[in-house]
């Protein structure tokens, strides 16, 4: 299963992201759940990266199952979390469909 962990400050804003797991809804290369979490998560990133000139703290794991991302407060946090619900919004889009595969929680 894909752990999705947001942190959240007491503000509400996104502080950062973490993702662990493997989906195992189908075989390595086939998997849907996988594939759509990580174009979503990673096309935010890139997307952030692109839009808004920030350079968020990226870990990855080695073999793809681990990702955290954390983001720092600029005069741009505005558009950035957006980004980040946007993303939000499409991983609990996945997660319904797919919720034995698939689990999003938030860290306060």
């Amino acid at each position: 299963m894909i752990h999705v962990r947001i942190k959240k400050e007491p503000s509400g804003r996104i502080s950062a992201f973490e993702m662990d797991g493997h989906a195992n809804f189908a075989e390595h290369g086939q998997d849907l759940v996988c594939a759509g979490a990580s174009a979503v998560s990673f096309g935010v990133v890139n997307a952030i990266t692109q839009l808004t000139s920030i350079e968020p703290d990226i870990e990855q794991g080695s073999d793809g199952g681990y990702l955290r991302v954390s983001f720092p407060a600029t005069e741009q946090d505005a558009e950035v979390q957006l980004l980040l619900q946007a993303m939000i919004i499409s991983l609990q889009t996945i997660e319904l469909d797919y919720a034995d595969f698939i689990k999003l929680s938030f860290d306060k």
